[in-house]
């Protein structure tokens, strides 16, 4: 405990009680509470000037009258700090990040009139991956002018904001319809404000456990109308969409910038072409190959990878560059794109538009005639694009199915060198899961034309190929010159899920020893030996939920999927920080830097800060979890168009595939359109069903009619919800069923049979009919 601060002026508006003579004033417990390291209540403010008896009393008396007279406030277990203040212990919610700090505003302001401080968070060693809208307990400081909080645990989350639909139910009462498929339950509105029925809504929770009630704070408009299946995701997952003015101001200023074109390697004679697709927002890379005139070698080709020099634009400690690492990447939906900069840049200035001069960064290959990269440089180049390519129309091109006027000068010579790319691709022999992506198209007005599996072509393979080539050179170059990397790291499965799939395959009669080198190749050998059987896309479906999660650090783990020892992200900086990063690690590594910018409107270098190199693992932690937020942004968009797609084919028997299984009954698809929808085990009769966990499947006790992850058969579409996703299915001779009104319990969630808690692994079901075949 701080020892107590002698008075330095002299005393404030004194109390009107006589106070002891071994009193403090007031400004003596202002300097104690505020220097104290330690929460400071009336006990430890006592002890520290050594009060007994009637002083006690009277110090009580005095801090009321502080407080009342605006001096003091009180915190957690009578704790006091300063009005205006934090305590020094407290609860904080996580809020923003600015450059790689954390900020945190306290659970709990009253100081009317004045703002809640944002406070920095700082982190010594892992307590946990903290993130945006996590709840800490932490100890805090004033330091210069701002605050200071450290860490002390993380708490559970509080509960958050709900949103969703307005429905009225019996009686004529309001319910808000979440809108996340996860939450199986309706929430009574005791406060809807101007809110109708059908608006899309956020609210917030009132009231306590069980009786749990929402109040309307906003009204977002109507959930049918065009994007807002992309703005539920946007405000669910938190999403940054909205600009700051200062950062709209700097983007404006930095595409100002002129290139430097004598400064710049000149590739302008090049044909260059971007192959993208169709709907492509942005274009950030454009590819180059010819023969290579070398002697040397014989049968080789050089190469030409040119990515937009976004680095020139977004440079470190600027308005822009806060913003694209707060953000992390852009996140696309079928209908809009939230980019990571300002469209000034994303879609104009950094986007290699055909025709058009454009700053880029260049990386030089050279590929023998094995395929194998034996030599690369970076440059900064000024490009001239030949043509924008979407994938099927250069497809079409080489297929000879169309005739383009770039065919010899330039899709020929990239296809040839491909052939050597692909050779070693081929001997490297990386993770060959080929999984359908699906594609949802829209009219002009947002409405649903299609939603189909996108059709890999070789022209995509292509493309994956240069870029492939144009990472791992990114990271040994960087390597090369011990300068930081910004990996891509995907590390080997984990031996507990080896041990799951072990069981899996188990099923099928198929070995798998624990005990090997496990590679890419491992699976590889797996998914060819199940080439002719039924069985085979559902064991790769396993093979592919085998694999760990790929995330972003500067220590090099490896690449297990692509087979690679080292790789970066190089390719894509107008949609990825991670990327942007490694641009600028190359232009300090490599004497890149250009000169600086006319007027001194935007910071002088182009390279990686001290700040980018110190907070690298932060960072690469941050951007990791927003690209996971994306990518579940974009999974449930997608979920919601094809719920709507299929909203006017309820109560059709549709042809579907069963991809997830639980005790509580199995998740099915939709084939060919994606969608995942519940087929209850309480939907499937009397007989009972054994959970099979090992081999995924449930299985009758008494006819062995199996049900398991991979399986196709034809199921009743029960319901098809927009406004959550959700999809629920039926056998074709199971009794119809309908959707509970408003309010009432969903008796089909997880974890219930027919409302009542499930804890056996014999689950009552259906007679079935529709064994495995």
């Amino acid at each position: 405990m701080a020892s107590p601060p002698k008075s330095k002026s002299p005393p404030a508006k004194k109390s009107a009680k006589v106070r002891p003579a071994g009193m403090p004033t007031r400004d003596q417990v202002m300097d104690f509470i505020t220097t104290s390291d330690q929460p400071a209540g009336k006990r430890e403010i006592a002890r520290a000037f050594g009060l007994k008896g009637q002083e006690k009393i009277a110090l009580k008396a005095l801090l009321k009258d502080m407080a009342d007279e605006g001096l003091l406030d009180v915190g957690p277990a009578r704790a006091f700090h300063k009005l205006g203040g934090v305590p020094k212990v407290t609860a904080l919610r996580i809020v923003d990040v600015e450059d790689t700090t954390l900020i945190a505003t306290p659970e709990r302001w009253e100081a009317e009139g004045q703002p809640a401080p944002r406070i920095r968070i700082v982190e010594r060693g892992k307590r946990g991956a903290l993130t945006i809208g996590d709840r800490i307990l932490a100890r805090t400081e004033e330091a210069g002018k701002g605050w200071l909080a450290h860490p002390m645990k993380k708490l559970g989350r509080a509960i958050e904001m709900l949103l969703g639909v307005v429905e009225v139910g019996d009686g004529g009462k309001l319910w808000l319809r979440p809108v996340d498929k996860r939450i199986r339950k309706d929430t009574p509105i005791s406060d809807a404000g101007i809110a109708k029925k059908g608006d899309l809504v956020l609210a917030e929770p009132v009231g306590r456990p069980p009786r749990i009630s929402a109040r309307v704070t906003d009204i977002l408009g109507d959930p049918f109308a065009p994007r807002s299946f992309s703005l539920i995701a946007i405000h669910k997952h938190g999403i940054p969409n909205v600009f700051p003015e200062a950062t709209e101001e700097e983007a404006l200023v930095a595409a100002a910038q002129p290139l430097h074109e004598d400064k710049r390697e000149d590739l302008r004679h090049l044909p260059i072409i971007a192959i993208d697709p169709s709907d492509a927002r942005d274009h950030d890379d454009a590819v180059w190959a010819a023969p290579d005139d070398d002697a040397a070698n014989p049968g080789g080709y050089r190469a030409i990878v040119a990515i937009a020099d976004v680095s020139y634009y977004v440079r470190p400690g600027s308005a822009l560059d806060r913003e694209a690492r707060k953000r992390g990447n852009s996140v696309y939906f079928p209908d809009l794109v939230v980019p990571m900069l300002p469209h000034q840049l994303s879609s104009d200035m950094c986007s290699l538009r055909a025709g058009q001069d454009r700053a880029a960064m260049a990386c030089h290959l050279v590929i023998d005639q094995a395929g194998k990269v034996i030599s690369w440089r970076f440059t900064r180049a000024v490009i001239r694009v030949a043509a924008v390519l979407a994938y099927e129309d250069a497809q079409a091109a080489i297929d000879g199915e169309t005739d383009h006027a770039l065919l010899e000068t330039a899709l020929k010579p990239l296809w040839a060198c491909w052939a050597l790319l692909r050779q070693a691709r081929e001997k490297r022999d990386p993770l060959g899961l080929d999984l359908p992506e699906r594609r949802v198209v829209l009219d002009e007005w947002g409405k649903i034309v299609s939603v189909a599996v996108r059709e890999r072509l070789d022209a995509h393979m292509l493309i994956e190929d240069y870029m492939i080539a144009a990472n791992v050179a990114a990271a040994k170059a960087l390597e090369a010159k011990k300068a930081p990397v910004m990996y891509r790291v995907h590390e080997p499965p984990s031996r507990e899920k080896l041990v799951a799939l072990k069981e899996y395959l188990a099923t099928f009669d198929i070995d798998f020893a624990l005990g090997q080198v496990i590679r890419p190749t491992t699976f590889n050998h797996l998914i060819k030996r199940t080439q002719e059987s039924e069985e085979r896309e559902q064991i790769m479906l396993q093979i592919l939920r085998t694999q760990t999660q790929a995330y972003y650090a500067p220590q090099n783990m490896g690449h297990f999927g692509l087979a690679l020892g080292s790789y970066a992200h190089f390719t894509s900086p107008i949609r990825r920080y991670a990327d942007l990063l490694v641009h600028r690690a190359l232009v300090g590594a490599y004497g890149l830097e250009m000169p600086r910018p006319k007027g001194g409107a935007l910071p002088d270098k182009t390279s990686l800060s001290v700040e980018d190199y110190e907070n690298m693992g932060r960072v690469g932690e941050l951007i990791s979890q927003h690209e996971r937020r994306a990518m579940e942004a974009e999974r449930d968009t997608i979920d919601r168009y094809v719920a709507a797609f299929l909203a006017a084919r309820v109560g059709e028997i549709v042809q579907a595939r069963i991809t997830g299984v639980q005790n509580f009954g199995f998740f099915a698809t939709v084939e060919g359109l994606g969608g995942d929808g519940l087929v209850p085990v309480s939907t499937l009769g009397a007989e009972r069903f054994f959970f099979d966990e090992a081999g995924k499947a449930l299985e009758g006790v008494e006819s062995g009619d199996r049900y398991t992850v991979g399986q196709r058969l034809d199921l009743r579409l029960e319901e098809a919800d927009p406004i959550n996703g959700a999809l629920r299915f039926a056998l074709p001779d199971a009794p119809t069923g309908r959707r509970p009104p408003p309010g009432r319990q969903d008796r089909t969630r997880p974890g219930t049979h027919r409302g009542r808690p499930m804890n056996i692994r014999h689950i009552g079901g259906a007679k079935g009919k529709h064994r495995k075949k």
